[in-house]
């Protein structure tokens, strides 16, 4: 591994996660990045901007995890077939707006479910959308802060739903009140939509006829200008993995992070993943920590227990392709919901395995749901295919779950959380880990009684 990395190379890989929250394909953000960055070289910004506007374009749909929860909640329907098709509709046209909500209101559900929800948009479509949009553009905004981009990379996400007519959200700015990133942003993330589903004579005719309303005239046309550039709408189409990005970012400009940072990003990771459902409130951070010193109680090297504690942040991220009418169901999965729920590992598993820096934790973050016995999932491996990184985060992700207080539930007390995994233990979990778990605990509350065994 080497000692440090273009950090384009991270977030570009990572990137594939919030296409999946966002209900895209794999490799929006990098196409969106491809037709962004086209158009702000065809303006003519310098390179300190292009970079700016790199980032932004990788990263803005960093908050888009934050609003999940009450657009499912809100439709009565999956969050993430919400949000595509949201990207095709003209919702600043009443009519489009109304027939969009009535076709997405509790799809598949009753009649009387349908009129429930309608009946939530009562005060107005353009409130709740202007809602959704304002907690994911200014959560997305704070993330790429926490990462340390510079305020025009921010305030480009933060503006990203604004409309060149003022009819757009958050705030409803208009023409030059709108940052010119934000401005090439909307322009790139739609055009992609349309061009990925639709086809090029669709993305041209959506961009003629927005022209003025959602976008900025000047920026359209450098488009309008490919219009008949078959190879150029080819090649973007056909992008889906970082390295088309290859040579986006101003050579110049190249933001690198030492190996030894990445904590960083993997934390920044971790808040979207976390920000997805509000059952799950920093649980990631929470298995990372609880991972980190099993590690360390189990006499771990200091570069396992960074991996084990990058594993813990990261572990759920396949989570963000999981509907939020299934993560935040309060009753009983059915068994198709169980199913899909199941997958969240192996997306985990291929969005880590691409990401240079993670790849090699992949395997211990993804099999968090696997058993020592092949009882677990998705794989159903046993504890001859388990590492003991992969064993850790197991007992790290089960005593956080079970500790944790959630929206529906107070957390158990460490005694009866302990006292269910070391009942498993060697059969579910690895023996050492309970132990060192229970050792890690009795040590942070002396004055509590672990009413467990200690021993291996």
């Amino acid at each position: 591994m080497p000692h440090r990395l273009p950090l384009s190379d991270v977030v570009a890989s990572l990137s594939h996660a919030l296409d999946l929250t966002e209900g895209q394909p794999q490799g929006h953000s990098i196409r969106s990045c491809l037709l962004g960055m086209h158009v702000g070289r065809q303006v003519g910004l310098d390179a300190d901007t292009l970079s700016h506007l790199y980032y932004a374009l990788l990263l803005k749909d960093a908050g888009c995890s934050a609003n999940a929860a009450p657009v499912a909640e809100a439709f009565g329907s999956d969050d993430r077939t919400v949000k595509r098709a949201l990207k095709t509709t003209d919702w600043s046209n009443t009519v489009a707006a109304a027939t969009y909500v009535a076709r997405h209101a509790a799809r598949g559900g009753t009649p009387w479910q349908k009129l429930r929800h309608l009946a939530g948009f009562a005060r107005g479509v353009g409130d709740q959308a202007r809602d959704f949009m304002r907690i994911r553009c200014e959560r997305g905004a704070g993330i790429v802060t926490d990462l340390g981009f510079p305020g025009p990379t921010a305030e480009a996400i933060r503006a990203l739903d604004e409309h060149w007519d003022g009819k757009g959200h958050p705030e409803g700015l208009r023409e030059e009140e709108i940052p010119l990133l934000a401005r090439i942003c909307g322009l790139a993330q739609t055009s992609e939509v349309f061009l990925r589903s639709q086809g090029v004579d669709a993305t041209i005719r959506m961009l003629v006829e927005r022209r003025g309303t959602w976008f900025d005239p000047r920026l359209v046309d450098v488009l309008l200008d490919e219009a008949g550039n078959v190879p150029f709408w080819r090649q973007v189409a056909a992008a889906h993995r970082p390295a088309a990005l290859s040579g986006q970012e101003p050579a110049d400009r190249v933001h690198w992070v030492e190996f030894g940072d990445l904590d960083r990003v993997a934390e920044a990771f971790a808040d979207i993943i976390d920000a997805k459902t509000p059952y799950t409130y920093r649980h990631s951070k929470g298995v990372a920590d609880i991972g980190r010193n099993i590690a360390r109680g189990l006499g771990c090297s200091a570069a396992d227990v960074q991996r084990v504690y990058r594993a813990g942040l990261l572990h759920d991220i396949g989570k963000l392709g999981i509907s939020n009418r299934i993560l935040d169901k309060p009753g009983k999965l059915t068994e198709a919901e169980f199913a899909e729920v199941r997958l969240h590992p192996r997306y985990s598993m291929e969005i880590l395995s691409h990401v240079t820096a993670f790849a090699e934790l992949a395997p211990a973050a993804a099999q968090h749901h696997e058993r020592l016995d092949g009882g677990g999932y998705p794989w159903g491996l046993n504890g001859s295919q388990l590492d003991l990184l992969s064993r850790i985060v197991a007992v790290a992700d089960v005593y956080e779950a079970l500790t944790a207080d959630r929206p529906y539930r107070a957390g158990m007390a460490p005694t009866q959380a302990l006292g269910i995994l070391r009942r498993e233990a060697g059969t579910a979990f690895d023996g050492d880990a309970v132990t060192a778990l229970e050792r890690w605990v009795r040590e942070m509350t002396p004055d509590a009684t672990v009413a467990v065994s200690l021993s291996a």
